[in-house]
């Protein structure tokens, strides 16, 4: 079974390339180099918390490349045609995306009958970007969950393969949260390499309805985030210890 996986070089991106790689075979990379930047502000400082945090976590503080785990070919974009043709040539059985910008139909066409996405939320509620910030920004702690879908042209419409909760731990810092979501990821995507090994599709489900789409958020918001996510995990500190500081 032949498996394109298509991301961008980050540490949690380089942590899932090393963990599928594990368990898989004849593996492809293919980076995407460039990413799409807002007309407005959005770096926050937990940011640099979080790549420090999760290259310390994961590789005892080392920064790997993608290459050192599988062989890579990267491109500006994805939806170029040298790009286009290198995943064409590679001829995958499968191809999973975590992280490059939307994918153009040329792109679509030319890879593997079986596209699928990992989303960072439930696309029936939210769609876009920075979605599992979206949904702490509105009190939506049950809308932290990671979905791996279909792929089609339009941003996150395909059929919902598998779901499931981030788990929150108590007294968990925002900063913590995309490593939490990064092995989600990699549990959702091993399930679904199996299933299309052993039965060579991935069951999945329509759509019930089409989430609001969100685009890039502010730093400002990010701060409000932070906050949130600090207040929400430490109640749950306080639920571990049987206090109950409402009653």
């Amino acid at each position: 079974m032949k498996i394109a996986l298509l991301t961008t070089q980050t540490p949690h991106h380089a942590f899932f390339v090393r963990e599928i790689v594990a368990r898989f075979e004849d593996v492809h990379v293919f980076a995407e180099n460039s990413s799409l930047k807002a007309p407005f502000e959005t770096f926050h400082h937990y940011e640099t918390e979080r790549d420090s945090f999760e290259r310390e976590f994961w590789f005892k503080g080392a920064n790997p490349q993608l290459d050192v785990f599988a062989p890579v070919t990267a491109f500006d974009t994805m939806n170029g045609i040298d790009a286009i043709r290198a995943l064409a040539d590679w001829r995958a059985d499968i191809a999973i995306v975590f992280g490059t910008g939307r994918l153009s139909e040329a792109v679509l066409k030319n890879g593997p009958q079986c596209f699928l996405n990992l989303h960072g939320g439930d696309p029936e509620d939210y769609r876009g970007l920075d979605t599992h910030l979206w949904a702490i920004y509105h009190g939506d702690f049950d809308g932290l969950v990671t979905t791996l879908h279909t792929l089609n042209p339009m941003i996150d419409d395909g059929d919902i393969c598998l779901q499931e909760d981030v788990h929150l731990s108590a007294g968990m810092p925002l900063y913590a949260l995309r490593r939490a979501n990064t092995e989600t990821c990699i549990r959702l995507t091993l399930a679904a390499l199996a299933a299309f090994r052993d039965q060579g599709a991935v069951p999945s489900r329509k759509q019930r309805r089409k989430g609001r789409y969100y685009s890039f958020m502010p730093s400002p918001l990010k701060d409000i985030c932070r906050r949130k996510f600090d207040n929400y995990t430490k109640a749950l500190v306080n639920d571990a210890e049987g206090e109950h500081p409402d009653e």
